[in-house]
């Protein structure tokens, strides 16, 4: 039994491992489509085109109609939920705007990481809506689409409509007595809201549970948009096929729940696979034509109208940027532009690469065939076909709004938009490209950022996006060549009719570069960091001119910095590769420091970096939250008073002690004047060198100062040193406030070969020299975790900072510093962390140690 924890430990490593997350999708898709293969075994491409091209329109028109009645409902969900929230106020088409637009990219897309919950957070976000509440509504609208889908089934189970027997098989009896029940919970459930104020609780997680008259309109929605979806494909069914709409609608339900769990895109193949199986339609074109043109109707042409409308809304609102009305559906549309891109590029290049996979039209190549040598053909038709696969690629860098992406994909789209041309004068294509290319002008000032990450760069999850696609895709050319005798020499025919080897050579080319791009994405390390740079004079000055001692960790070697324009105002940060992390508040004038806070946040955006601000205190608190950053506390400093400091009493007897103890091993404190520091590194170094030993460790960096003589050169070195020898036993750099309001240290090293009084003397008489100097406090740094409340009802990032102060000895004496610095009766002050949200701060921290341990391999030692 003991062995069990790590057992599930391990389960747990290996299925969230990132190839078995990419392999399992994929794996349930190509055994869709070898399924999809055999169902279809027996139907011929030409069978399937006069299929598509027979179709009536009235049962185009019907089927267009209840699509329409879909995407109505759909923008329904979020203005009916949001208006018994309490959320800040915003135009009442934004709720639509967000419902339309999502759902016609999520449709098409089918992946909710990219879709769905991420565009309303971002676009509820902009409008001050915090992330719970945008949690609490799509909790609630899953509740209202359940509720509506076990409505349908109660009522189907209690009345028995004809075709449900087809589908589940059970006893007249049982099966109203299921019904029944099923309704009387949902009826239930409403009589129990009716008051309001009620939650829906699983374990942990909890959500609030709309009034009864609310929650009966919401379920009335989702009615509407279950049985308008179903009702989309059901008009475009073969007669002898569909059969009753029960029992259509039941197989439909089903079909859409497993290709959501294949997390394949739109179920792609999965969905049709089940719908065939389930209603016998093996060898059917008409029904393989009537799921095609339901892929049309109701993911592609919501999507095309979505794109084009929204393409259109945002250059009119930027003609007139001066208006309120414009920067509003600017600030709505913003977040749906990454998605909206990344969709167009993903789309445009299923495009060139299905239309690289399929025969192309005798007639149009006859007229090539008189103008254009064969080897032209050729090439074009390689080259869009790679055009095609690296718009795949591309995309991501067009969801994280990478100028360079935006270029490398406008340049793939006229070249695929030409080769196209080329190829086989395919207007169908030339058409999409065209309005590709429209949209993603359209945008182009969406895509500012300049960050130094390659834009062909894929995480695992967008490699599982475009392995899927390319899987079928690829199908649909084996679909279309499936009567070709496939042989060697198929490799080397070169022909004007010789389609099929023109698509088993671009399917090899493209799956070589999709194979390279995804290994370079899983082998490679993240994005290029921002190296540090030289000190400017200015800092130097700033530093020098501060009132906050910790403001000379800008001088440590190891940052970037952003200077206001004047020179009045600086920030010293780091680039960790994923963030930009300023070490401390601004340094100098606070309106100028307030600016560059704002500056920084704008160069970290347009990099596609995250913006934090480490171990800030109270100043600019209000700047951090105006800018919309989460502020949490990290720890404590200590801070004691010198004015009435003394050794007197009961509580300094140990600091009397040590330096009475040093006294009489022959040691006296001295300070070395900065400009003299250089004269004694070596022995410095020494006693550096002695205390590294000891203690096992490695320089730290950042957010503390390193033994670097060119760091050390800056200030006054307090000193233990032998009156006879001269041997020093212990130092440390004095940090000094311009103002002469506080005195700190950084550095502190001491030999434990010379006296045991060599850290607590040196202490005693810095602090005894700060007051003879009229300083008013003596700062002792920063204790990391302390003072976070780990309670039951604390915040979840206080409990798990209480939680890791109190437990995390392993990694770092937390509580042992907070004691030492106890000693001295310190006054203790809030230590704060301001990023992008509490989500991030873990991560954000997880960074900051890195730069302080200068790595993994130093994270790794105490």
């Amino acid at each position: 039994m003991s062995d069990a924890p790590s057992d599930q430990g391990r389960l747990s490593a290996i299925l969230s491992h990132p190839l078995l997350r990419m392999a399992i999708p994929l794996t349930i898709m190509l055994i869709a489509l070898a399924v999809l293969r055999d169902l279809s075994r027996e139907i011929a491409p030409a069978e399937l085109i006069a299929a598509v091209r027979s179709y009536p329109w009235t049962a185009i028109a019907l089927s267009t109609c209840a699509m329409v009645a879909s995407y109505v409902a759909l923008a329904l969900y979020d203005p009916v939920i949001l208006r018994g929230m309490k959320t800040p106020d915003m135009p009442g088409w934004v709720p639509v705007l967000t419902g339309v637009s999502s759902m016609a990219i999520s449709n098409l897309l089918g992946f909710s990481w990219l879709t769905g919950g991420a565009i309303r957070y971002r676009i509820y976000a902009a409008f001050g809506v915090d992330i719970a509440a945008v949690a609490r509504l799509i909790a609630t609208s899953w509740i209202a689409f359940a509720l509506g889908l076990l409505t349908l089934l109660g009522l189907m189970f209690t009345f028995h409509p004809t075709g449900m027997s087809q589908v589940i098989v059970l006893p007249r009896l049982p099966e109203t007595i299921l019904g029944i029940l099923i309704l009387t919970g949902v009826v239930g459930l409403y009589i129990w809201t009716w008051p309001g104020g009620r939650e829906l609780r699983i374990g942990r997680l909890s959500t609030p549970l709309p009034k009864t008259t609310r929650g009966l309109t919401l379920m009335v929605i989702a009615l509407v948009d279950l049985v308008a979806t179903a009702l989309t494909l059901y008009f475009l069914m073969p007669a002898d096929l569909a059969g009753n709409f029960v029992y259509f609608f039941i197989i439909f339900i089903g079909a859409l729940g497993l290709g959501f769990v294949s997390n394949a895109p739109g179920g792609l193949g999965v969905f049709e696979a089940t719908i065939i199986a389930a209603l016998g339609g093996t060898g059917r074109p008409d029904l393989l034509a009537a799921l095609l043109v339901y892929r049309l109707i109701y993911t592609l042409l919501p999507f095309t109208i979505a794109a084009l409308g929204l393409a259109l809304a945002w250059t009119l609102a930027n003609r007139t940027m001066a208006g309120a009305a414009a920067q509003t559906l600017r600030r709505a549309m913003r977040p749906i532009v990454p998605v909206l891109m990344a969709a167009v590029a993903l789309l445009s290049g299923a495009a060139l690469l299905l239309s690289g996979d399929l025969p192309t039209t005798a007639k149009r190549m006859e007229v090539l065939q008189d103008i254009l040598p064969l080897a032209l053909i050729e090439t074009s038709h390689l080259l869009s076909s790679v055009a095609g696969v690296m718009l795949l690629i591309v995309a991501r860098g067009l969801y994280r709004r990478m100028r360079r992406a935006w270029l490398i994909a406008m340049a793939l789209l006229s070249a695929g938009l030409v080769a196209s041309l080329l190829r086989g004068i395919e207007y169908e294509a030339m058409i999409a490209l065209t309005l590709a290319i429209v949209v993603l002008w359209s945008f182009r000032d969406a895509f500012y950022r300049v960050g130094l990450g390659s834009a062909l760069h894929l995480n695992a999850r967008w490699v599982i996006t475009v392995v899927l696609l390319f899987a079928g895709i690829t199908w649909i050319g084996f679909f279309a060549y499936r009567n070709v005798a496939y042989s060697q020499d198929l490799w080397w025919q070169f022909a004007w009719g010789g389609d099929a080897p023109r698509f088993l050579r671009a399917t090899v080319v493209v799956a070589v570069v999709l194979a390279a791009v995804s290994l370079n994405a899983l082998i490679s390390r993240a994005g290029t960091r921002l190296p540090p740079q030289s000190i400017p004079d200015t800092v130097r000055r700033l530093v020098a001119q501060s009132s906050q001692t910790d403001s000379a960790m800008a001088l440590t070697g190891d940052k970037r910095f952003l200077i206001a324009t004047q020179g009045e105002a600086a920030i010293a940060y780091a680039d960790t590769g994923r963030s930009l992390i300023a070490k401390g508040d601004p340094i100098g004038d606070r309106t100028a420091g307030e600016a560059l806070i704002w500056d920084l946040r704008d160069m970290a955006d347009r990099m596609g970096r995250t913006c934090a601000f480490y171990a800030v205190q109270t100043d600019y608190l209000t700047a951090y939250l105006d800018m919309g950053l989460q502020v949490v506390k990290i720890g404590e400093i200590a801070r004691v008073p010198l004015a009435e400091f003394t050794l007197d009493g009961p509580k300094r007897k140990d600091w009397r002690h040590a330096k009475s103890r040093a006294a009489r091993d022959g040691y006296v404190f001295d300070v070395i004047p900065a400009a003299q520091v250089s004269g004694h590194i070596a022995a410095l170094r020494m006693v550096s060198d002695a205390w590294l030993a000891l203690k096992g460790g490695a320089e730290k960096n950042f957010a503390l100062g390193a033994f670097d003589p060119n760091f050390l050169c800056h200030f006054d070195i307090a000193v233990l040193r032998h009156s006879e020898t001269g041997r020093i036993a212990s130092f440390a750099n004095l940090l000094q406030a311009a103002d002469g309001s506080e005195l700190g240290i950084d550095l502190m090293r001491y030999d434990p070969a010379t006296t045991p009084a060599a850290m607590d003397g040196l202490f005693a008489d810095m602090m005894l020299w700060g007051r003879d100097r009229e300083f008013d406090w003596f700062s002792l740094g920063a204790a990391p975790l302390a003072g976070l409340e780990n309670r039951a009802h604390a915040p979840v990032w206080n409990r798990v900072g209480g939680f890791i102060y109190t437990h995390g000895a392993r990694f770092y004496h937390f509580e042992g510093l907070r004691s030492f610095k106890q000693k001295f009766d310190p006054v203790w002050e809030p230590n704060y962390l301001a990023s992008p949200g509490q989500l991030q701060a873990a991560r954000v921290l997880y960074e900051v140690s890195l730069l302080i341990s200068g790595g993994l391999r130093g994270l790794r030692r105490r």
